[in-house]
């Protein structure tokens, strides 16, 4: 799985001109899944994306997370954080996980976000949307779950 995770003041998205899925202050969330993807790596993504201090405390240090600040967060799929565009003109998606597979695999990612105490606000899988964000700070986090399975250089 791959997040890219930006901290916001307020997000929203939008199908067919409808909002379905609005947040304050907390975190949108971009999930994409790859070939090879599970509910495990759903629920380890959860929980290291309520528990990352990228929230500032009175001092303007990233010292409290999502869960301290009682943030909220929008989930919204996106299949094209799997392009590739190492070769050609045109992205490959070839790494990206069918519909079938994925579509179940970003419902665990939000389930385990609210079972970890959080309002989570959804996209709509598969469909054309529109996301309007008020990025804070800037900060925006990648998180790749093939990150976890390599040794971390210190």
């Amino acid at each position: 799985m791959r997040l890219v995770i930006q901290r916001v003041t307020s997000a929203s998205v939008r199908v067919e001109g409808k909002v379905i899925g609005a947040i304050g202050a907390g975190l949108l969330v971009l999930v994409g899944v790859r070939e090879g993807d599970d509910d495990v790596a759903a629920v380890r993504l959860a929980t290291k994306t309520v528990e990352l201090r990228i929230f500032e405390d009175a001092d303007g240090r990233f010292n409290r997370s999502l869960i301290d600040t009682q943030g909220e967060a929008l989930v919204v799929s996106q299949f094209t954080l799997y392009g590739d565009v190492r070769r050609g003109r045109r992205p490959s998606f070839i790494d990206a996980a069918k519909p079938a597979v994925a579509e179940p695999i970003v419902a665990a990612y939000a389930h385990a976000l609210e079972a970890l105490g959080l309002r989570v606000a959804r996209g709509r899988f598969g469909a054309h949307m529109q996301v309007e964000s008020v990025n804070d700070g800037p900060v925006t986090i990648l998180i790749d779950s093939a990150d976890f399975d390599r040794p971390r250089r210190d």
